[in-house]
């Protein structure tokens, strides 16, 4: 399966079963790679949205545009998806594109090196089995491994200690005391819902989040018809939120002012809903509106509010055997602490090793900070394409938007390699460190820029993360491969192919 000797198509691995391992193998799949393979940690696709199955995990996009452009889904019950909704829809594209002979469950990987001389990439498993293919596509996406924070005494809590994203169904919260550590995506969705059973709730807060109201509510019957029998219906809607969340990069890059529009709306809510006046003063941020992640909820505001929830903004000290102590000295007791600390998102790729041209290590190649042609490709990595990748995140659209760019961009280079048979190819270096620059540059002076710490900076303070503009130009950027940005390699040694713009 990994390596068919009678065809030119390049075998295909794919890491991950999330929106991108699954468009991306089903796009293969329609343009005629059917030599693929997908390899998934887990025992089940899904990705994100089947790890984070806390209490009110939904998306922060709607529906209709948060799924595939080549698969509508008529029939979403809300405007925002909920995470049992859209893992539904994802399984239902496993089944319909026939994806499910290609998945490999429980197959973790542990390290891809690249072989120069058979320009192929071996991909170790966990299990330690070897696989080999042509192309190596990494779809792990950047929300994937859960960020723990390092906190003195953690190990010696006796209570029940769990990360949001490995949620513990089997807990029961009613009346219990409950800390929560952390107050960002995940947090602002599930501290609403657990506040209404636990009998305390401690929230731990490092630096408050600016949460606007979300336009949510149930489709109507007549809606959900509308999308079903008018042609094109569907496809106007898409259009329309497409634009109305596109019109957001303006106020994100260059027109900074437009934000206080949304500050304002936000300080609204807020006021609106948090009458304790110790609390609205906590859970207004100081800091630019845009520079962390703009979170959406109806609930967060009034779940803050009840005389049981104790909004704690003294930093923690240490957590002991029965509960956490803040640097001021004081203990608040509790029989639970859930963390909600986000995502190591800017460590692309881990935990896996991953080894190109002469051996050197993707960390070593980013150990200045990730980064990738077009967000796809890196160069002394031939073959290798990493989708959602560097600086492809967005701040104010779809991320599948975005994969679908990715795809079209993929399938255009497996054609290129496809007339050139046996050969890999690798991004010029050039190419990428000036398309870098490019990025580095359009980022300068934007929102993410006003000096926050953020999940969208790495550890030298370089924003990785997020895509400078519009979607739309990325797409442009992204609509085929020019091959004078690569070289092809024969056997480890460069090739002519033919350059084409």
């Amino acid at each position: 399966m990994h390596q068919n000797k009678t065809s030119d198509s390049p075998s295909i691995l794919i890491i991950g079963t999330g929106f991108g391992g699954l468009g991306m193998a089903i796009q293969l799949k329609k343009a005629g790679f059917h030599n693929l393979t997908l390899l998934e940690k887990a025992d089940r696709v899904g990705g994100t949205w089947r790890d984070n199955t806390y209490p009110g995990a939904a998306c922060d996009v709607q529906s209709h545009f948060y799924s595939y452009s080549f698969e509508p889904k008529h029939d979403w019950s809300r405007k925002f998806g909920l995470q049992k909704e859209i893992l539904g829809y994802m399984e239902h594209c496993v089944c319909k594109y026939g994806l499910s002979d290609h998945i490999r469950f429980n197959a973790e990987v542990q390290e891809a090196t690249f072989d120069e001389a058979r320009n192929q990439w071996a991909v170790t498993l966990a299990n330690g089995e070897e696989l080999k293919a042509s192309v190596l596509i990494t779809a792990t996406g950047q929300l994937n491994q859960p960020a723990w924070p390092e906190i003195e005494g953690m190990e010696r809590f006796a209570g029940k200690m769990f990360h949001s994203a490995r949620w513990d169904h089997d807990y029961d919260l009613t009346n219990k005391r409950v800390a929560v550590i952390g107050t960002g995506a995940s947090a602002i969705q599930f501290v609403p819902e657990i506040a209404r059973q636990v009998k305390s709730l401690a929230l731990f807060q490092r630096s408050a989040a600016w949460v606007l109201a979300k336009p949510d509510r149930p489709f109507r019957a007549w809606e959900q018809t509308l999308f079903k029998t008018v042609p094109g219906w569907d496809r106007l809607y898409r259009c329309l939120i497409y634009w109305k969340n596109e019109s957001r990069a303006l106020a994100f890059t260059k027109f900074k002012g437009l934000l206080e529009l949304f500050a304002r709306e936000a300080k609204k809510e807020a006021r609106k809903h948090v009458t304790d006046p110790g609390k609205l003063k906590h859970i207004i941020p100081d800091y630019q509106i845009g520079c962390k992640r703009i979170l959406i909820s109806n609930d967060w505001y009034p779940a803050i509010n009840q005389p049981h929830v104790n909004l704690v903004t003294a930093p923690i000290d240490r957590i002991n055997e029965d509960g956490v102590v803040t640097r001021d000295g004081r203990h608040y007791p509790v029989d639970a602490i859930i963390f909600g600390t986000g995502f190591r998102a800017s460590e692309f790729l881990s935990p896996m090793t991953v080894r190109g041209r002469s051996g050197v290590s993707l960390n070593q190649a980013w150990k200045d900070g990730a980064s990738a042609f077009k967000g796809i490709t890196v160069s002394g990595f031939p073959n290798l394409f990493i989708l959602y990748g560097p600086n492809t995140n967005l701040a104010h659209n779809s991320i599948v938007y975005m994969l679908e760019s990715q795809f079209r961009y993929v399938l255009s280079a497996l054609n290129a390699l496809k007339e050139n048979p046996g050969s890999a190819m690798d991004v010029r270096k050039d190419r990428q460190e000036r398309f870098s620059s490019e990025v580095q540059s359009s980022l300068t002076g934007s929102v993410w820029d006003a000096g926050c710490t953020s999940w969208y900076l790495d550890s030298n303070g370089k924003n990785t993360i997020n895509w400078p503009g519009f979607t739309f130009m990325y797409r442009f950027a992204t609509r085929s491969v020019n091959t004078a940005d690569y070289r092809f390699y024969q056997n480890g040694k460069p090739g002519q192919p033919q350059t084409t713009d």
